[in-house]
């Protein structure tokens, strides 16, 4: 796939987006790269990948899902937390390199909830309901068989859930951070509880208003930790990682509730992420883009198959999106930005880079394979 020669009309305007004022409107998606150590803390090899994007002229880097607390939150071996001060610091070199390169830096905090494979902290998962997840464990991620059956959470342990996001969130912003997204996406706990079916609960956690509260409860919460001139932004996807075809069952009266619950939460933008974020988000009407800033009235970062800088500056000219993010385009060019601007080519994705498992050295390895 070659760049177009002539700038992509919008990509390289300078926004803000929150508190935070961008070079560009080029973001890096947020993917798991099982890399930090087994006590959750990141590293010398994740912040030179982090600080790889900066540098290749990414104006905003948003990193992987980090858990949020020693209970129940982390999802996979090997993922980075700040669950508490050791894990803060060590996430602090990391915030500078990438500020050194001239970009900013999200965390984006998340419990993964019942689709846990891999928490050394303690046993079994929790979920909104013991419904066991659709699906098997990604194995790429150090994940074996089906999921287990989570217990449904108690409301102690909702509230010890909601106290892990605003403490991680402190955390952050005490690391040095530009803000932090709020992972109500792909399948994890916040969406769980959002998800017909997956929530079956009879409290004020449930029901048709009562799968959106946990959302804005820890969106409250976050904002009540970090104070009012720090950004916060929330994920929010139809598509799960253990459903990649879900959608939801009430169409665009569901995205008009639920973007509409957003827009009157104290964040500052909204995160979709779909396959292919240009595509209906149920059929041929607005995509999924396009129905949050109709709905939510925020600035919108839209993800999914964007690594052709067409259809990314289309997302921006047509007004569906604020900033695009990209995944598989910033793995296979860390100067995305760059070729784009200077015309020169891309490649196609290689998924070598993430099997068999998705992490760092593995990367490397594949990449001196195949120099």
């Amino acid at each position: 796939m070659g760049a177009r020669q002539l700038q992509e009309p919008g990509l390289f305007d300078t926004p803000a987006i929150g508190r935070m004022a961008l070079r560009n409107r080029l973001a890096v998606a947020p993917m798991t790269r099982v890399s930090a150590g087994a006590d959750g803390l990141a590293n010398a090899a994740m912040r030179d990948y982090y600080a790889a994007f900066a540098e290749g002229g990414f104006g905003l880097v948003i990193t992987e899902g980090i858990y949020t607390d020693a209970a129940f939150s982390q999802g996979y071996l090997y993922q980075p937390g700040l669950s508490d001060a050791a894990q803060r610091e060590a996430w602090a070199p990391i915030v500078r390199a990438v500020h050194a390169g001239g970009a900013r830096i999200v965390a984006q905090l998340m419990h993964a909830g019942a689709l846990s494979q891999g928490n050394p902290h303690r046993s079994g998962t929790r979920g909104p309901s013991s419904v066991r997840p659709k699906g098997t464990q990604m194995a790429f991620y150090r994940g074996e068989g089906p999921y287990p059956v989570p217990q449904a959470m108690s409301e102690a342990e909702i509230m010890e859930a909601i106290r892990g996001f605003a403490d991680a969130a402190a955390r952050a912003r005490e690391a040095g951070f530009d803000g932090v997204e709020i992972h109500g996406a792909n399948g994890y706990l916040l969406d769980q509880f959002l998800s017909e079916g997956i929530n079956g609960r009879s409290d004020a956690y449930g029901g048709v208003a009562g799968r959106l509260r946990l959302i804005g409860d820890v969106a409250q919460a976050v904002r009540a930790a970090v104070g009012a001139d720090f950004t916060i932004g929330m994920r929010i996807s139809q598509g799960k990682v253990n459903d990649f075809t879900h959608k939801w069952r009430g169409a665009e009266a569901d995205a008009a509730q639920i973007f509409g619950v957003l827009g009157r939460l104290p964040v500052d933008y909204v995160h979709t992420t779909e396959f292919e974020a240009w595509k209906g988000a149920f059929g041929d009407g607005p995509s999924l883009a396009a129905l949050a800033r109709r709905y939510a009235d925020l600035p919108v970062i839209a993800n999914g198959s964007l690594h052709d800088p067409a259809r990314a500056a289309a997302m921006v000219a047509n007004g569906e999106a604020d900033l695009v993010s990209l995944g598989r385009g910033a793995l296979t060019h860390v100067d995305w930005p760059r070729r784009v601007r200077d015309g020169k080519p891309l490649l196609d994705f290689d998924r070598e880079i993430l099997s068999p498992i998705a992490d760092l050295a593995n990367a490397a390895r594949h990449r001196r394979e195949q120099a």
